[in-house]
């Protein structure tokens, strides 16, 4: 049913630039999506545009030099690092000649790829379902009409129609499954707050760090690679704390800029353990000239959740990168606000360790962590 990607496969990437300041950004993420996807990219368009045209998206004259890539490099795919309409990519294949997508179809494929859990799969099927529900008149057109002949008279549904309710019973039959999932996760973390066990959640914009700052601190062997996306399933261990004993961390999926909002409610019972936790550490790749766009889409994603409202201290990862020295980061008033670490190489793990014992030995006395914009980076080192 869905359009999997067997890898590969060779691909024109499309981006269009309306004035976003963070296009060029966007762009170099495009392409480590497609590199993450295990395609073969041949070439790229980018363009200008005011807005988006409303048949092809781009312009004609863009879609003929579209074309024309296509027909050179012999690609079979067009990937757009937009969000197309079912319509704009109907005309954009009948124009080009070749599969089109978007960049919700391309992160979803690659969530495809990398879920690994039973419930990471469902969830990712489910999200898959409500995207491609949008588009199924896509691959019927040519049956839209009533069925008929020999053994080809029915009830009177269309073959359009028919797929229709079949995917919406499997839609329905997912959500109940992740549903008593969800209902047993709960149980279990009542169970952990009968015995007044502390949890901290991992969150930050993916290839930050988070797995790798995860195995650094529990020693759990989580998977942990240098691409978007390498964590998609949740996974909970326990690390003592000096002066407040055992802590349940949890490693959670990353976010990105333009997250498909599907695939935000399929993951939504997974997230509740960031939602649930007493502490969220918000890892943020220092080293990236696009970090403030990323903390902005994490803090975006973590609203959307319900998420905001925890207390949040930030950890500054990858100084490794910078030759920075890690240190501890405070407000005027003496509260913590951000640390600085490397997780690949280890430095300033103690400070954290330290610093997670301080805020919630703090927060079991009601006070509050020092708010997450309060934050000063080093204007030296850090500045964009």
């Amino acid at each position: 049913m869905f359009e999997r990607h067997a890898g590969g496969e060779r691909v024109i990437l499309v981006a269009l630039d309306f004035g976003d300041p963070d296009f060029a950004e966007s762009v170099a993420e495009l392409r480590l999506l497609a590199s993450g996807a295990g395609l073969d990219v041949q070439g790229e368009v980018t363009g200008k545009r005011s807005r988006p045209d409303a048949a092809l998206f781009v312009g004609s004259g863009k879609a003929d030099e579209i074309a024309a890539l296509v027909l050179a490099t012999e690609a079979d795919v067009v990937i757009f690092n937009h969000e197309l309409s079912p319509a704009q990519e109907r005309n954009l294949e009948r124009r080009l000649h070749c599969r089109v997508i978007d960049r919700t179809s391309l992160i979803l494929d690659i969530f495809a790829r990398r879920a690994q859990s039973a419930e990471g799969k469902l969830q990712v099927e489910l999200a898959q379902l409500q995207h491609l529900s949008t588009r199924l008149v896509r691959g019927w057109t040519h049956l839209e009409r009533q069925r008929g002949g020999v053994g080809m008279r029915g009830p009177g549904e269309k073959q359009l129609e028919t797929d229709r309710r079949l995917l919406g019973v499997r839609v329905k039959a997912l959500r109940e499954r992740l549903a008593r999932l969800g209902k047993q996760r709960r149980t279990q973390r009542r169970s952990r707050s009968r015995q007044q066990v502390l949890s901290v959640a991992l969150v930050g914009y993916t290839n930050a760090g988070k797995s790798t700052l995860f195995n650094a601190l529990t020693h759990a062997g989580a998977y942990a690679a240098d691409q978007l996306f390498a964590t998609l399933d949740t996974t909970t261990r326990k690390i003592y704390l000096p002066a407040v004993g055992e802590v349940v961390l949890s490693d959670t999926v990353g976010f990105i800029n333009r997250l498909p909002h599907d695939l935000v409610a399929a993951f939504r019972a997974t997230l509740e353990a960031t939602t649930e936790a007493d502490l969220l550490l918000h890892v943020i790749d220092v080293s990236s000239p696009a970090r403030e766009r990323q903390i902005e889409a994490v803090d975006k994603v973590l609203r959307e959740i319900g998420a905001d409202a925890v207390p949040q201290l930030r950890v500054y990862n990858k100084l490794d990168l910078t030759g920075v020295a890690p240190g501890v980061g405070r407000d005027e008033y003496g509260k913590l606000h951000g640390v600085y670490v490397s997780a690949q190489t280890g430095a300033g793990l103690e400070l954290l360790r330290e610093a997670l014992s301080e805020i919630l030995l703090a927060g079991q006395s009601h006070l509050e962590v020092g708010a997450p914009d309060e934050v000063s980076l080093q204007p030296s080192v850090f500045s964009t």
